[in-house]
């Protein structure tokens, strides 16, 4: 650092009795083949002291060893920088760094200005623009947020960053400024979550990654939060399913890309994918049927646990999870715990649905014939009153959350609770999930290596999640009511049947297409379904240095299903006896998953170039099972039991299983220039047991992609257009073959 001569005069006078301070002071250092640099903030961290020197006078990056027990800090610098010409000052508690040659005279006035740059919630901003106002001095963060540069007593900083309001701060000492940069809502964030849960600048970007906040997700609560990103993405289409409260959602990013396979995006919670539970999805078995499931892998998981999501809706932006991202990715970041702080948040969100629109009906001409669905008969003396309206009720969804966030420098901790309880605009239509999600974050070793461990459990229960389709669907005989009949007398869905004394099913109209009483298939048909998930995640990262570090992680995901169908004595028999129709099955579905990753990022020439990399490799285990067991029933109504089921029927019981297994070595490199020319390198290649019986043994997905900040480059921002960027990209991707469809099988049947 440069200071006046009047401020060295200074310093001389008041040199004997701050020396006598520094020697009072002890630090005891014991540091071995580290830079000279490390060795002063070490002392910074342990003292009060605080160091001020000029970059190009003192060789901060020559290598040193110091045992140094006495803790005396001129000892310590005594060692240091013995055989140099450096020498030292103290006042109060500042240490000033010089040569003999009084360097420190070169500009009147200048004076070192350091500082750190983070968000609200304290973690550092790489890339900040800090400039001193009306000059062409300037400089950015590196990756811990640090930034250093000449200025004035007096001058004003100007600090920028897209994504961020700008702050302007007046340099008044040689202190450290601590700087603390809030969110511009108007502006997009300038740091994003990519592949692997690898921070990036999102104008490095060489394709599309789209950022959604906490906020936009649970601003109006859905019991599937899924479906709250829609209208929020570009590019993206989401598409819940007819099941009612609760039900699933498919995500497709840039349309459909397989005419019979899965379209859906892979769903990747803090860098980690979550299993595919296509075998499990909201189909139902018979495309006749009306029986949905909340199938999706990701509307188990409690909306409040989000703190962001980021959408690779590009095949480059998803390269790195190879096959099972090639509809894109959805990437969600989770909360931890706040350093420094303890917060409490305690939330409630009640919404209410009724339907919007409804199909238009005719209310004018009568039926074709008594008991026919067909109204093509004579035109009505005085036109239907019949609303299908009517039969929806007001649908409701609460959902209720409590987090508790702790932590300091070295351990944060968080916990929450989540309830989801909603019933749906059709009667029975049922959905319960509770959540608990417990957090920790611990930092040892001085805080190089990190670990991050974290379970969550999902309970979910939901009953009669109606879907598209034709049986157990009461919309469809709601909508085909004839015109001009008495709708009335159909609400009085069950009649005493004196002969089998119980009440059966009344609904006098045709039966060629199987249809039932709409009220009869809301109260006497009843599907439930719970669904408990366990995922337990365990991350550990050790930093070598502030430029590289190795991270492990592994993930068990575990869940259990029970599925169960029963028709009530009276059904259309069809489906059931006339004692009824029993079935349950069972479905367990894990996933093992770990990873190693190398990662390097670091700043060259004077922050001219950048360099990230990440190389790494992982594997996924899936295991799928699923037994069934049911038919009608034999003897007894309503008994719905497995011993009351009649065995002479076929098809009673059925198994399913599957043992998948994924194994991927992957890497990435981007190279930027002056944060306005970024160059983008990826390459993954997958091993997939799917392959086995087929002449292909993997598959490789590469990348690459150049992208360029026009207005940066050429200097041509204007108020009409501050920012322009040109992005190119090649990727190729692909999905692997369904379980099975490499070696056929086929089913055994009875008698063959």
């Amino acid at each position: 650092m440069r200071i006046s001569l009047a401020l060295l005069f200074a310093v001389v006078l008041q040199l004997p009795a701050e020396n006598g301070y520094a020697q009072r002071t002890h630090v005891a250092i014991s540091m071995n083949n580290v830079s000279v640099e490390q060795i002063l903030n070490k002392i910074e961290e342990t003292s009060d002291y605080v160091f001020f020197y000029n970059d190009k006078t003192i060789q901060k990056n020559r290598i040193v060893s110091v045992r140094n027990k006495s803790g005396k800090i001129l000892d310590i610098l005594d060692d240091i920088f013995k055989g140099t010409d450096i020498t030292y000052t103290v006042v109060d508690k500042q240490i000033i760094l010089s040569t003999n040659k009084m360097q420190l005279v070169q500009q009147e006035g200048q004076i070192q200005v350091k500082g750190v740059v983070k968000d609200a919630g304290g973690d550092p901003l790489i890339g900040v623009n800090v400039k001193v106002k009306d000059s062409t001095v300037g400089t950015i963060t590196d990756i811990n947020g640090n930034f250093s540069l000449q200025a004035k007593k007096g001058d004003v900083l100007e600090v920028s960053y897209v994504g961020y309001a700008t702050k302007t701060v007046r340099v008044q000492n040689a202190q450290v400024l601590n700087i603390v940069l809030t969110e511009d809502t108007e502006v997009l964030n300038e740091v994003v979550v990519t592949a692997l849960g690898i921070k990036k600048e999102a104008k490095s970007l060489s394709y599309n990654v789209q950022q959604v906040s906490n906020d936009e997700i649970t601003r109006i609560a859905d019991a599937n939060f899924v479906n709250n990103l829609n209208g929020k993405v570009a590019g993206v289409t989401i598409n819940s399913s007819s099941a009612g409260v609760g039900g699933s959602s498919r995500v497709v990013m840039r349309g459909t890309k397989s005419l019979n396979g899965n379209n859906n995006a892979l769903y990747v919670v803090d860098g980690i994918p979550m299993s595919d539970m296509s075998a499990a999805s909201t189909q139902p078995t018979d495309s006749y049927e009306g029986a949905g499931q909340s199938g999706d892998p990701i509307s188990g998981l409690n909306p409040e646990d989000i703190e962001s999501i980021s959408v690779l809706s590009g095949p480059s932006a998803a390269a790195l999870y190879g096959s099972a991202a090639a509809n894109g990715v959805v990437m969600i970041t989770t909360k931890k715990g706040r350093e420094g702080r303890t917060s409490v948040s305690i939330s409630n969100n009640t919404t209410f649905s009724a339907p919007l629109v409804l199909p238009e009906f005719q209310n004018t001409y009568g039926q074709t014939e008594v008991g026919s669905y067909y109204s093509w008969g004579s035109k009505l003396n005085t036109p239907s009153s019949y609303d299908p309206k009517d039969f929806f009720q007001t649908g409701v969804n609460v959902t209720n959350a409590a987090s508790l966030s702790t932590g300091t420098d070295k351990n944060q901790t968080y916990l929450s609770l989540g309830t989801t309880n909603a019933n749906g605009i059709i009667h029975n239509n049922d959905y319960e999930r509770y959540n608990v999600t417990v957090r920790n974050v611990a930092k040892m070793l001085k805080d190089k290596l990190t670990l991050d461990l974290s379970f969550m459990l999902s309970s979910v229960k939901e009953q009669n999640m109606t879907s598209q389709g034709l049986y157990y669907n009461p919309l469809v005989p709601l909508y085909l009511f004839p015109a001009g009949d008495d709708f009335s007398k159909v609400q009085a869905y069950q009649r005493y049947d004196s002969e089998r004394n119980l009440l059966t099913q009344y609904w006098p109209y045709s039966t060629s297409l199987a249809l039932q009483n709409p009220y009869w298939i809301t109260e006497h048909i009843k599907i439930p379904n719970h669904k408990n998930r366990y995922m337990a995640t365990a991350s550990a990262k050790y930093d070598f240095a502030d430029w590289i570090n190795v991270t492990a992680r592994a993930k068990m995901d575990r869940n259990n299903e029970r599925r169960e169908r029963m028709y009530d004595a009276g059904t259309n028999t069809l489906f059931a006896s006339k004692y009824g129709y029993y079935s349950k099955s069972n479905i367990e579905n894990q996933q093992i998953y770990g990873e190693l990753l190398l990662n390097i990022n670091k700043y060259f020439v004077d922050n001219t170039l950048n360099l990230t990399a990440n190389v790494g490799a992982n594997f996924e285990n899936n295991d799928y099972q699923s037994d069934y067991f049911g038919g009608k029933l034999k003897s007894v109504a309503n008994l719905f039991t497995f011993g009351n089921v009649d065995t002479s029927e076929k098809n009673l019981a059925n198994q399913y299983g599957y043992h998948l297994k994924k194994r991927a070595i992957f890497g990435s490199a981007q190279i930027g220039y002056k944060s306005m020319a970024y160059l983008d390198v990826t390459a993954r290649n997958d091993w997939s047991s799917t392959f086995k019986g087929t002449n292909t043994g993997s598959f490789f997905y590469p990348s690459i992609g150049l992208s360029g900040i026009i207005t940066d480059i050429f200097r041509c921002s204007t108020d009409i257009m501050p920012y322009m960027k040109v992005r190119v990209s090649y990727s190729e991707v692909g999905n692997s073959p369904d379980v099975f469809l490499a070696i056929p099988t086929y089913a055994l049947v009875d008698g063959v």
